[in-house]
């Protein structure tokens, strides 16, 4: 789906613990060089790819990758681009999820030992998939840790949003030029309409509540949440509302 010229989301399809959904991903690219904004469950390279070819973008093009945060479902497939593009990709993330990652520490939401205590009330062939993966993790070198603040010099500047909450080192990226606020999980879109952040998924709601109050700052048209895609239109005014409604 186009956002604006050089800002494209990629939907790809994945099955999430064995229920189906569609991740959001963001690329930003022009004749030189194209960006990635996370990069789905492991497994979907081949998606990513496929996205690029039919888009007519090389994919030696790929030369960077910025992560939101250390989730799964945001660093699965790292690793497999890393190796399709011969390790000749950088990766951006913020210092405070770099060790988890890079390996160096479990991923947050990927217990084993709360798994295994699940594991009476789980289909045995999902319970099964989710164990081999939580026991093989993907994990990828860091190359730049962000900081909150900064601007990439990618298609007109990236701003750098440090959004701690629903994880220690999650962003969200502003584009300037097409005025695009890239939520990661800070928050999702139901049906076209803004949401905060999902409770069950995010261990400090407090911090993420107060994360979003940055987004306040920023002149946005369009907002793309990871999960339940883009939302325009009032976007200050659905800040302000969600902001407002946990105080209330």
């Amino acid at each position: 789906m186009r956002i604006s010229k050089g800002v494209e989301m990629l939907e790809l399809e994945a099955s999430l613990f064995g229920r189906k959904s569609v991740l959001n991903l963001t690329l930003l690219w022009n004749e030189n060089e194209a960006v990635l904004i996370d990069t789905g469950m492991p497994g979907q390279s081949g998606q990513i790819f496929e996205a690029l070819k039919e888009l007519g973008i090389p994919k030696d093009h790929l030369k960077t990758v910025i992560l939101t945060h250390q989730d799964i479902d945001h660093i699965g497939s790292m690793p497999e681009i890393t190796e399709a593009l011969n390790g000749k990709v950088k990766v951006f993330a913020h210092e405070k999820d770099r060790p988890y990652i890079e390996g160096e520490i479990p991923l947050i939401k990927t217990n084993t030992e709360r798994m295994s205590e699940r594991q009476s009330a789980m289909p045995k062939e999902l319970y099964d998939q989710a164990m081999a993966l939580f026991q093989n993790l993907p994990k990828a070198h860091v190359d730049r840790a962000l900081e909150d603040g900064e601007e990439l010099p990618f298609l007109g500047g990236v701003k750098v949003i440090y959004t701690p909450g629903h994880t220690p080192g999650h962003i969200s990226l502003y584009l300037k030029e097409s005025k695009t606020l890239v939520t990661a999980d800070a928050m999702v879109s139901v049906e076209g309409t803004l949401r905060g952040p999902v409770e069950q998924n995010t261990p400090d709601m407090e911090a993420a509540y107060e994360s979003l109050k940055k987004f306040l700052d920023y002149d946005i048209d369009t907002v793309i949440c990871y999960h339940g895609g883009a939302v325009t239109g009032n976007i200050q005014g659905q800040l302000q509302s969600i902001i407002k409604g946990v105080h209330d």
